[in-house]
This record gives C-alpha cells, sequence and structure tokens, in this order.
C-alpha cells in the first residue's frame, strides 16, 4: 500500500466519526426545536379577537392596509406586543397576513367570530371552531373531558403528553385552554363542580337566551412602553400584591390571606417571581417608603379590589402614573368603580365556599395568563396612559 493510500485509510474513519457527531448533533438540535415549538397562540382568544373586531371598526370588516390599522389603534408595528397579537390571531384562524405583510384580512370564520351583527349562535359557533377546534392541544382537551368535571391541571398536563402532541410549555398550554373554555361559555359550575359542557348545550343556550356567556365588548386602548425600572436584580424578581389588609383576625385580613395563599401565589408559580405583600416587607424603616418602592420598581403589581379600600386605590394609581403593568382582580360582591372598570378585571366569586372552591384553578389560570401578557408588554394600558399617552414620570434608580 501506498504512504498516500495508508493516509487517505488512516484518516477516514475519524472523518467518518466527526462527520457522524455532526449529523448526531444536529439530529439533537432539530429534535430538541421539535418538542419545543410553540404549536397554539401566545395569547388568549379573547385577547385576539381584538385584531378581528378592530377590522370590523375601522374597514368595515374588509381587507386593511397593516400600517393603517395599526396607525388607527394607536400602535406601533415594530413593538412585540403587536407582532405576538397578530402572530397570534392568524394562529387562531381570525385573520389573515403576518406582522409584516402590506395587509391583514379576515378570515371568513374570523368574519363570523368578530361581527357584532351576526346571530348570537353562528358567532358562537364560529369562535368556538376557532378557540377551541382548530387547535389541536385545545381540541384533545376539550374531547377528552367534555361533559365531565374539569380535572386538576396536572391532569390536564398528563392528558396533552398521552397524546403524544409536541408542546412548547404545556402549563401555559393548559392555562389558555382554561381561559378560552370560561370566555366561551364552555365552562360552567353544575352541582357544585367546575364542568365543561359540550359545544352543542352552550350553542342551544346562547340560541334561545339563557346562557351565561356575555363578553363584554373589547375596547381599544393606547400603547405603552414599559421601561426598566431599578437597578437591583431582586425587583425583577418581586410581584408587589396591593390588597385590603385590615386588622388581625378581621374579614378583610382572612380575605386578602385567602387570595394571597390559594390563587394569587399558586398563579404565579413557575414565573421566578416573588409575592410580596405589604405588611411582609421584611426591612426596617418608613413603611411608607417601602410601599412606595414596591409600587414602582417591582416588575409585576397585582391589586385587589375588593372592599373599595381607599388605600388600594391610591397605590394602584401611583402605579398608573409610572405606565408599569397591574393585574386586577376582585371579589364578585364589589362593583369595580368607574374610573377603572374598562380595565379587565379578574373576578373571584366568594359568595360561599360552593361557589369559590370549584373555580379556584380557573381563577389561578386567569392571572397566570395576564401575567404572561403583562410580562410580554401587552397589558399596560390604564386610564392614565390613555388619557395622557405623553405623561412621563421620571422615577430615580432604586439604591437599595
Amino acid at each position: 500500500m501506498s504512504q498516500e493510500q495508508e493516509s487517505s485509510a488512516s484518516t477516514t474513519p475519524a472523518k467518518a466519526q466527526k462527520t457522524s457527531k455532526k449529523k448526531s448533533s444536529k439530529k439533537a438540535k432539530a429534535t430538541k426545536s421539535l418538542r419545543t415549538a410553540r404549536v397554539y397562540p401566545a395569547v388568549s382568544f379573547e385577547e385576539a379577537l381584538k385584531l378581528g373586531e378592530a377590522i370590523h371598526q375601522y374597514a368595515s370588516g374588509e381587507r386593511v392596509n397593516r400600517l393603517t390599522l395599526l396607525q388607527k389603534l394607536n400602535k406601533s408595528p415594530t413593538s412585540s406586543a403587536i407582532q405576538t397579537l397578530i402572530t397570534s390571531s392568524g394562529k387562531y384562524g381570525i385573520t389573515k397576513g403576518s406582522y409584516v405583510a402590506d395587509y391583514l384580512e379576515l378570515t371568513a370564520v374570523g368574519k363570523i367570530a368578530t361581527d357584532s351583527s351576526a346571530k348570537p349562535q353562528d358567532k358562537f359557533g364560529a369562535r368556538f371552531k376557532l378557540a377551541i377546534e382548530e387547535i389541536p392541544p385545545f381540541r384533545v382537551l376539550y374531547e377528552k373531558y367534555k361533559g365531565k368535571k374539569l380535572p386538576a391541571h396536572e391532569v390536564l398536563i398528563d392528558a396533552l403528553k398521552e397524546a403524544k402532541l409536541q408542546i412548547g410549555g404545556y402549563e401555559e398550554c393548559v392555562d389558555l385552554f382554561v381561559v378560552n373554555a370560561k370566555f366561551l361559555g364552555l365552562l360552567q359550575t353544575i352541582a357544585g363542580s367546575e364542568t365543561l359542557l359540550p359545544s352543542d348545550t352552550v350553542s342551544e343556550q346562547v340560541n334561545d337566551g339563557t346562557g351565561t356567556h356575555n363578553p363584554a365588548d373589547v375596547a381599544t386602548k393606547a400603547p405603552a412602553v414599559i421601561e426598566a425600572r431599578g437597578t437591583k436584580p431582586k425587583w425583577a424578581n418581586i410581584c408587589f400584591y396591593i390588597t385590603p389588609i385590615g386588622e388581625e383576625g378581621s374579614e378583610q385580613r382572612k380575605h386578602s390571606d385567602l387570595f394571597l395563599s390559594s390563587i394569587v401565589e399558586p398563579a404565579l408559580k413557575g414565573f421566578s417571581l416573588e409575592v410580596v405583600r405589604a405588611d411582609k416587607i421584611g426591612e426596617p424603616g418608613m413603611i411608607t417608603a417601602q410601599i412606595l418602592e414596591h409600587i414602582v420598581y417591582s416588575r409585576l403589581v397585582i391589586v385587589d379590589l375588593s372592599y373599595h379600600n381607599p388605600n388600594v386605590f391610591y397605590e394602584m394609581a401611583a402605579r398608573h402614573m409610572c405606565k408599569l403593568p397591574v393585574i386586577q382582580i376582585c371579589r364578585k360582591a364589589d362593583k369595580i368603580p368607574f374610573d377603572v372598570n374598562q380595565i379587565r378585571t379578574i373576578t373571584v366569586d366568594t359568595t360561599d365556599i360552593y361557589s369559590l372552591l370549584p373555580k379556584i384553578d380557573t381563577y389561578k389560570s386567569e392571572i397566570a395568563t395576564q401575567v404572561r401578557a403583562a410580562l410580554d408588554g401587552q397589558t399596560t394600558s390604564n386610564p392614565i396612559s390613555l388619557f395622557f399617552p405623553t405623561l412621563e414620570v421620571k422615577v430615580p434608580k432604586s439604591t437599595t
């Protein structure tokens, strides 16, 4: 054998091994990408409907220039929130056209789902098709549990895994399914348990006027920009819970403790956010100053408007001035004041234990869904940012 042949023979196995490793690495990356790919929209169906309803409002439901529509909505075409909204609307099948397309238009089904003049039964059928039936993981959960009591989230996640669906984020997927089902009126309390009703049943309720589903009209809100506040990493991991605390042993204190431990904290599990309440701030100093610090520096604020506590509204207004994300919750017994009733509020029925317990998981899903939207920059609009979009509050960097 010649020297050249010997050299070729000795290097070929090494090259083959190296090539094999590269192929294996590429295959592994491709497999990982497949496993984590999102096969469901990034926002709730209710949120995605805003785009379709805007096309009805500003273009009579016909094809419209994307930039013209966003200008009417006072939205930036380059914002990640708008890009996510347009992409999600497309994934639901409400609209056609990407966030870089020249034009956006409603699909045939999307037209019915977003048309305020459509027959209620037709509108419900279109919305069910888009929000549940056409989204593979949502369809799996609906088909498996329709007509049955809604199981725990862990069971719903197991059902998706058993279906061998490649999903990027099982918990988020389940949360969105629950929120969409509630919006459509598919989730109703029967015999003390939250039950997933068949679409035919809800369609009949909608047709004869006995249905409980009556989504409020979605208001168009002005855009807002989230700016990073503070320099300490801890603020990026803080969710400040503004709530009526009351005296030890009082009804308000029991209410706040219950909401905190049973709804708010479990809903934020998985977001790497520590929930802090005013009476739990373990730092020395003036309590008012510490509360204000948490209001302006915390990454997220959840406000409980129950009992119409004046301190709660004062602290929420301070957060609104900073144009930072706020999530509103309130017990069903309290009417939301006019000034803030246009902001989406998660209403918790605390009439009695039989009303509250069956819906605990649904409330957690609603909060988790709004948390995701807030952290993505989609829910910072409030009455102040709406009417004074150019108002800007300069907040000094945190020194703690």
